[in-house]
């Protein structure tokens, strides 16, 4: 046995992944495992440098080529991307493999006695089981979680835009801070961006309280002991969570057409068109419903409301279902009328158990696409911020669509991403981690 295995274990390892282990420890099944893993990475070494190198240059302009054969810098960028994440994933294992090597050196000055592969085996599946599990739901994390969310944010510091530089007819540049400059100084985009920004938070917002609480009012109201035929009419709101949204969406769109919608002409067949005309409201015999600015942001919440109340009325009433009695009853024989229930039993157990679900709900609000692109496709256009391509309905998720698929700026797209992920991911894990359900569920 060498005289300093804690010493002597670790530099074999340092030098050649497991060679610590099988040499000194004695501990050849998990020394293999460690040199296959290095034999593996020097195989492919000159690939990863290949790369890192791509993601640095982005590569390089080559009109004497065909458009195939001239390199493609997304997919250099991506491909670099990757590279990085096995890099790290590299020196994980092989910090993994040092310190490892150091602390079976120092049981083996301390006992004398070499680990055993049933032990490695024992070891591996008890003390080691809960990093043994978690690393392909880690490596499965960096590829499929990690590497698009960085690819999207790195575009912004690029040049990625039509007409000039969309490969592979052309490369991307790096041009670090020069895309957010142009933003900033374009008035179109900065008050673009402005108006879009407090639109989306007011969408949210009042989208999620609307529907939370709409959902709370049909609950409560289903919950009455003097509704006989309540499973029907749960069963009629649930319609409307349980048709596919885009369907409905477009359906909402045909109804509210304002010159031949069934909506505006029952209103007309009914007269209300004309009183409008008469008293100075409307200007043609039209209800702008989804081409006046305001009025289309209000019929974008009540359609909101329609599609996510019954979500939570069923969250609702599953919570007051399992809610105990008998603190109702002590309240009622204590004196405690129907409104004093709710409001100091009912509604701070309902807070309790749904505030993190309203955070999601505004999260995902911030994001919603469908919910403003199919009826309203952002219009209707705003002539001041028009060259931004930013409708007056238009959230930033639906303003970053039109920016990519539609015109291609997919810099400027990354830009706006990037203030969006800014500002609603601090505000939706720090209100998350300030409930009660998050404080390990003490109340």
């Amino acid at each position: 046995m060498t005289k300093k295995p804690s010493l002597a274990a670790p530099i074999g390892s340092a030098l050649f992944m497991g060679l610590g282990h099988i040499a000194v420890l004695k501990q050849y099944v998990k020394g293999i495992i460690f040199a296959i893993f290095e034999i593996i990475v020097l195989i492919n070494a000159s690939k990863i440098v290949t790369a890192i190198k791509g993601l640095i240059t982005l590569g390089e302009q080559k009109n004497h080529l065909p458009v195939a054969q001239r390199d493609n810098s997304t997919w250099m960028m991506l491909d670099g991307l990757i590279a990085c994440v096995v890099l790290v994933i590299i020196i994980i294992v092989y910090v993994i493999n040092v310190t490892d090597a150091r602390r079976h050196g120092l049981k083996l000055e301390k006992s004398g006695e070499y680990q055993s592969t049933r032990e490695f085996l024992n070891d591996l599946g008890e003390k080691a089981f809960a990093y043994t599990a978690l690393s392909p739901a880690f490596v499965m994390i960096s590829f499929f979680v990690v590497i698009p969310l960085v690819f999207a944010i790195l575009l912004a510091f690029t040049n990625y835009s039509a007409p000039s530089h969309i490969p592979p007819n052309n490369t991307v540049d790096w041009v670090g801070l020069q895309t957010f400059k142009e933003m900033l100084q374009m008035k179109n985009y900065s008050q673009g961006f402005a108006r879009t920004a407090v639109w989306t938070f007011e969408w949210a917002l009042i989208g999620t309280l609307t529907c939370y609480f709409g959902g709370m009012f049909i609950a409560l109201a289903l919950n009455d002991k003097k509704i006989k035929i309540a499973g029907v009419f749960r069963t009629v709101f649930i319609l409307p969570y349980a048709v596919p949204g885009m369907i409905s969406l477009f359906i909402w769109a045909i109804l509210l057409n304002g010159q031949f919608g069934p909506i505006t002409r029952g209103l007309r067949e009914i007269g209300v068109v004309d009183w409008l005309r008469s008293i100075g409201v409307l200007q043609k015999d039209a209800i702008p419903w989804l081409s006046e600015t305001n009025l289309a942001r209000v019929m974008l919440l009540v359609v909101n409301l329609w599609l996510g109340f019954p979500y939570f009325m069923l969250m609702i009433t599953g919570i007051m279902t399992s809610m105990p009695q008998d603190v109702f009853e002590a309240a009622t024989i204590d004196g405690a009328n129907k409104s004093q229930q709710f409001r100091y039993i009912t509604l701070p157990l309902l807070l309790y158990q749904t505030i993190p679900l309203m955070i999601m709900s505004f999260s995902y609000n911030m994001n919603n696409f469908g919910g403003v692109y199919f009826l309203t496709n952002g219009n209707p256009p705003d002539t001041i911020t028009t060259q931004s391509f930013a409708g007056t309905t238009d959230t930033l998720i639906t303003w970053m669509y039109k920016l990519t698929l539609e015109q291609r700026l997919y810099n400027r797209a990354s830009v706006v991403a990037l203030l969006l992920f800014i500002v609603v991911a601090p505000f939706a894990i720090y209100n998350f981690m300030q409930t009660k359900s998050f404080k390990e569920g003490e109340l």
